[in-house]
């Protein structure tokens, strides 16, 4: 694609990464095809193709408007086009400078401006997200359908192990995750132990920055990066051995860090090695599959109507961390029979803070999934990311788990319900 940059962007940083990306497309339409928002909404504005279309004008000088940035913000950020695509455009960064670039030409106001900034201020925020899921959680049964459906029931970590391993990773909490479902850390601490490594969380850190990143504040996402870097690194320092990620959209931002620091002289390297040492907890058990063999061997077989699982693969392990058929192996291990699931590429909806800055669209893709994953009449339903679980449990009768909360419970001989 030919570009002819505006001044204000042509020789910025953020300006040569844009063109280096535009000119890898070549107009080929596949990624539409893959689209969730193209394919509910039949609009090439609201797609890949018609939104870099949209933002290659903006960045040469075209004036954007409300609307130019309505198919911006309908835009999942799921990253499917880019499995698709193949050229190779990475179009989730170009979105995210134009995403910027937008923002600043065409300010908010009003009911969006103060929805959005409530999001960037008390979502990043383990310590001001949990207590207010804690006063939600107090009186859930209370609230309206629609708020009850965004607040799980109470719950805990369950047993702590008390072992302690020579082979130590470290876990991120996170910012929502420890309040809304606890468990998560806590089955992977337990399903990592009897593996022989401990899970260990550090003091300080805390949201991973995707929340700010897709929500435009690319400064505070880097300041979140930051502070987890400064959290992480004397851990891996003294030894520890890398770095877990219960959750595969924090994973998946994380391993840009070193992309978006690598203009920042006190962090670059830093990051670097942060993105080296971070894994996604499914590739970490699947690496101790030698260990974990036995261990499933001797848990009681699954009740035959308890053995059809079915698998949502969220967009950021399947389409940003490129992670496929790992955690459906896992699982089949484990004795569960997975279930076939339509249209398993598309994204459930949830894509961090769109289900309330979207909720149209959201509950659409919802509905779908939905609809997909109980086709094949499942017992119980596996994701990977905490925000798909939530999304997807606030809508179901159903139990959906993290899969590693599965795992667990079979190495345990529980049957989860």
């Amino acid at each position: 694609m030919e570009t002819h940059l505006a001044d204000f962007m042509r020789h910025t940083s953020a300006g040569r990464e844009a063109e280096e990306i535009l000119r890898r497309c070549v107009h080929c339409g596949f990624c539409n095809a893959t689209c969730p928002t193209y394919q509910l909404l039949g609009d090439e504005l609201d797609g890949p193709r018609g939104r870099i279309y949209l933002i290659k004008q903006v960045l040469e000088g075209v004036t954007p408007t409300e609307k130019t940035r309505l198919h911006l913000d309908r835009c999942l950020s799921c990253r499917s086009c880019e499995s698709t695509c193949p050229s190779g455009v990475h179009y989730t960064r170009l979105l995210d400078i134009g995403r910027e670039v937008v923002e600043q030409k065409v300010p908010r106001s009003g009911s969006d401006a103060l929805k959005r900034r409530a999001l960037k201020t008390l979502l990043p925020r383990a310590a001001v997200f949990g207590a207010a899921m804690k006063t939600g959680q107090a009186v859930r049964l209370l609230l309206p359908g629609v708020l009850r459906a965004m607040v799980p029931p109470l719950s805990s970590a369950g047993p702590a192990p008390k072992s302690r391993h020579a082979r130590r990773l470290i876990a991120l909490a996170g910012c929502a995750q420890p309040s809304m479902y606890p468990n998560i850390n806590g089955a992977a601490r337990r399903v990592l132990d009897r593996l022989g490594i401990q899970m260990i969380e550090a003091a300080g850190a805390g949201c991973c920055g995707a929340v700010r990143q897709h929500l435009n504040a690319a400064e505070g996402a880097l300041d979140d990066a930051r502070r987890n870097i400064d959290a992480w690194w004397p851990l891996l320092e003294s030894g520890t051995e890398g770095l877990v990620m219960t959750a595969s959209g924090c994973a998946s931002h994380v391993l840009e860090y070193a992309h978006l620091l690598q203009d920042d002289p006190d962090y670059a390297l830093k990051a670097a090695r942060v993105v080296f040492a971070t894994r996604d907890i499914s590739e970490v058990v699947t690496a101790e599959a030698a260990g974990l063999a036995p261990l499933l061997q001797a848990c009681r077989p699954l009740p035959e109507q308890q053995r059809l699982l079915a698998f949502h693969s969220p967009c950021s392990l399947q389409h940003g961390l490129k992670i496929r058929g790992t955690v459906e192996s896992l699982l089949n291990a484990a004795g569960y029979t997975l279930t076939a699931v339509a249209d398993s590429h598309i994204c459930c909806g949830s894509a961090g803070t769109y289900s309330v800055l979207q909720p149209a669209i959201s509950k659409l893709l919802l509905d779908n999934k939905l609809a997909a994953l109980r086709a094949g009449g499942p017992a119980l339903i596996a994701s990977a990311n905490v925000g798909c679980v939530a999304h997807m449990q606030g809508a179901t009768d159903l139990p959906v788990k993290h899969w590693i909360e599965v795992l667990d419970a079979r190495l345990s001989s529980l049957i989860l319900t």
